[in-house]
Formats: structure tokens, sequence, C-alpha cells
């Protein structure tokens, strides 16, 4: 390694973006291409800095596995920067496999903790936390030892494990004290906010009751029946029963809950799960097959009785959980409000819907003025402002049921 790619790795590692680029800003070498792409990506142009990645990894080949795979590491937390998940993660894989091979243990744990937070952006939270599982937080220096810190309080924030957060969140500000990295101590100073803020509303006596992230745990592990409108799920004890994709059936189980322990009449079940007022015979018919379905879904935990008037749940006790402010959407304004540009590909991606579905919702959201586009066509993305005084957690998409 020559002097001047030696002197800009300092430059890079010290933070100094614009020192490194002086030294290598008109050099083509594979080596120079890989610090001017770092370098572009501390200074916020990652698209520029992705194509300088790309073709310093060409550039190392087959024969220089070791840098070739510092380079993917590289290119793959400058697309996690952009909300970019069309890459395959096997590319990822690779590179961390052979960066333990090699005896890099820094980079093999950046490559591991970009992939866990890919995963954690895309609701999978079982292969972040596998990813996370052999992580040992004490024994890494301050920055990485933050950085893992950080990943282990969103994972278990997102599953409503708030002691486990607590723990996470203390060892990641101590490392990130110890690293000196101001933007790094305001990201984990945010995600302790979360714990403070609102996470959802309960229905207490026909009035919604704030609750914060504890409390709700709280209420996931107490064993009462629960009929989260957060991830659109029926939860008591260990039965879960996810109803994300059944949004007719999730709407009536809302309402009976909500009315519990009265009943609901049929046209207003009918107005509200099928949007309309003007009920006839058809419509009458179909919500006694929805109901149905209903019944044989909630079966194990509670039951649906007819009324004279409509229909009725029946259990011992019945919680309703709702997210701190309603609307359409709420997933995408929830993935949005990180304040990072995302494609409508990505998050067709995290949400588990079309892209023609993510982009007919964003159209709406766009023309009540909750969300603005950058960029034509392929090179669009969206952004949301920050959404303030409630967190927003619940409303990420997650694979796995809450608990």
């Amino acid at each position: 390694m020559d002097s001047l790619i030696s002197a800009a790795a300092r430059a890079l590692a010290a933070g100094d973006a614009l020192a490194a680029l002086k030294r290598v800003a008109l050099r083509d070498d594979p080596p120079a291409l890989a610090l001017r792409g770092i370098a572009m990506a501390q200074l916020g142009e990652l698209a520029r800095a992705r194509e300088l990645l790309r073709r310093a990894a060409r550039g190392f080949g087959t024969q220089a596995s070791l840098a070739r795979a510092r380079c993917v590491v590289a290119e793959a937390e400058v697309a996690l920067a952009l909300r970019d998940f069309s890459a395959a993660p096997r590319a990822l894989e690779a590179a961390m496999a052979v960066l333990e091979a090699r005896a890099d243990p820094a980079n093999a744990l950046q490559a591991r903790l970009i992939a866990a937070r890919r995963w954690l952006l895309l609701g999978r939270l079982d292969m972040a936390a596998a990813l996370l599982a052999p992580v040992d937080i004490a024994t890494l220096p301050p920055l990485l030892a933050a950085v893992a810190a950080l990943a282990s309080v969103e994972l278990a924030l997102r599953s409503l494990r708030v002691n486990d957060a607590r723990q996470a969140l203390h060892q990641a500000q101590q490392a990130a004290a110890r690293a000196d990295v101001p933007a790094l101590q305001a990201e984990i100073a945010e995600a302790g906010a979360a714990l403070e803020r609102t996470a959802a509303r309960r229905l207490v006596g026909g009035a919604w009751q704030p609750l914060q992230l504890h409390e709700v745990a709280a209420l996931m592990d107490s064993g009462a029946l629960v009929v989260d409108a957060c991830r659109h799920a029926l939860r008591a004890d260990e039965f879960a029963l996810p109803l994300a994709r059944r949004p007719i059936l999730f709407t009536l189980l809302r309402a009976l809950a909500e009315a519990w322990p009265g009943d609901v009449d049929r046209d207003a079940l009918i107005e509200r799960a099928f949007r309309t007022r003007d009920a006839d015979e058809t419509h009458r018919a179909r919500l006694r097959v929805e109901v149905g379905r209903l019944r044989a879904l909630v079966k194990p935990v509670a039951g649906i009785e007819a009324t004279a008037r409509g229909f009725a749940l029946r259990a011992t006790s019945i919680v309703v959980l709702a997210p701190p402010v309603e609307g359409e959407a709420g997933e995408l304004m929830a993935l949005l409000s990180d304040g990072a540009a995302w494609s409508t590909s990505a998050l067709a991606l995290a949400v588990g819907d079309s892209q023609r579905t993510v982009q007919r919702a964003l159209a709406e959201l766009e023309a009540a003025g909750r969300v603005r586009a950058v960029g034509q066509t392929r090179a669009r993305r969206w952004l949301a402002p920050p959404l303030t005084g409630f967190t927003t957690i619940l409303l990420l998409p997650a694979a796995l049921p809450l608990g």
C-alpha cells in the first residue's frame, strides 16, 4: 500500500473525508476507488459512493478476495442508507464468510450488523435475531459495540422485550460515549426516547387511554384477549391470529370488540366492513359468511353469537389496542418517518404488498400532503416528516408475533 493510500485511509478513519479525497481524487486504481467511495458516502453522496465501490470491487476481482469483500460490505451499507433492498443478501453473506475466514473480524462484524439491520427494516425479526445472537457486545471496540447494541435495542423494542431493550440501551450509551461519535449518540438518544413516548391506546370504558411500550408489553403478557389494531391480530397467551391480510375479518372483529359486552347492529357492521350505507340482502348474506369465517378462527379463545339486532363477541375479557394515530397506510408512514428516502420497491418489500398497491397508497398520502416524492421514474424516492409525540414501533412491519 503506497503512502497516499495509507494517508487517505487514516483520514477516513478519523472522519475527515475531504482530506482523504485530496489524496486519491484523481486516481482510478481499485484501492483509491474504494477509499473515494467511502469518502463520498461519509459526505452523503450515496449514489456516487455506490458506483465507486462497485468499480473498486470489479477492479479487485477474485484474486484479491479480501479487498473485494470489504467493498461489498461498504456497498451494502450504502444500499442500506439508500433503503435499496433490490440486491440479494447472498453477496453480503458471502463477503461475511470471506472476512471471517481471512481473519478480519471487525469488517465481518460490520457485515453481520448491516445484514441484521436490513432484516429489521424488512420486519424479519427472526433473521435479525439469528444474526445478532453470536455477538458479544462487551468484547467489541466502542464504535462497533455501540452499533451492535443499538441493533439489539431495536430488535428488543420490536419484540416488546422492554427490559432487554433498556439493558441494551445502557450498553449502547456507554459504548457511544467512549466512541465519541455525535451522530451515533443522537441515534441512541432517539431510541431511548421511544421508551417514554406513547406507543398505543387502549379502549377503557368507551375512552382511549394512552400506553407506553412497557404498558403494552405488560398487557400482552397479562393473558387478556387483545384485539391488536397496531399489528392487526388477535392475541391471548400463546394464541395468535394474524389478520393483516384479511382486513374485512379484522374490521368485523374490532367492531365487535369495541362494543363488548354489547352487540353491534348488522347495518353498522356492513357499513364499517364493506364501506356502504345502502345495505341490501346481498350485503347481509355476505356479512353472515364473513362472520361465520371469523367465528371459526376465534373459536379457541372466544365466541360470536347472533342477537336480535346483530352480532356480539363473547369472552371473559377483551382489550382493544389501537395505534396512537389512526389512518390508512400506517405501516408506510411508520417506515417513512425515519427520515430516509425510500423507493417504492423497498416499501413494497418491507410491508409485503405489491408495488402497485404501495403506489396507490403513496399517491393518496401525497394528495393529503403527508408524504412527498423526489426524483423521477426509477430514481423516485419517498419522504415524510418525522412523526412526533409518539413512537411508530408497533406500526412497523414484523413477520413474527409480538412477545
